[in-house]
C-alpha cells in the first residue's frame, strides 16, 4: 500500500540552486522509501525516461554552501 506523503514534507525539502527548484537525491531516495543508490541504480538504468535536466552535480562551493545551511550530512 502506498502512503500520501505531506506537501510541507515535500515543499522543506525543495531548495533553490541555480534559480532552479531542486531535491537532493537523498530527499528523493527517502520520498520514494528507496535507499539513495538504489534511486541512482534506477535512474542509469532507465535514462531515456528521464528529461536531460532532471539532474544536476552540484560543484563545489553549493555543496559546501548546503553544508553550512545544515541541510546535508557531512560525510
Amino acid at each position: 500500500p502506498t502512503s500520501a506523503v505531506n506537501v510541507t514534507t515535500i515543499d522543506a525539502r525543495i531548495h533553490t540552486i541555480r534559480g532552479a527548484s531542486v531535491l537532493l537525491d537523498l530527499d528523493l531516495a527517502a520520498l520514494h522509501c528507496v535507499a539513495p543508490g538504489a534511486l541512482m541504480q534506477a535512474i542509469r538504468r532507465n535514462r531515456i525516461r528521464f528529461p536531460a535536466d532532471f539532474m544536476v552535480q552540484l560543484d563545489n562551493r553549493e555543496v559546501i554552501d548546503l553544508k553550512s545551511q545544515s541541510v546535508i550530512s557531512k560525510p
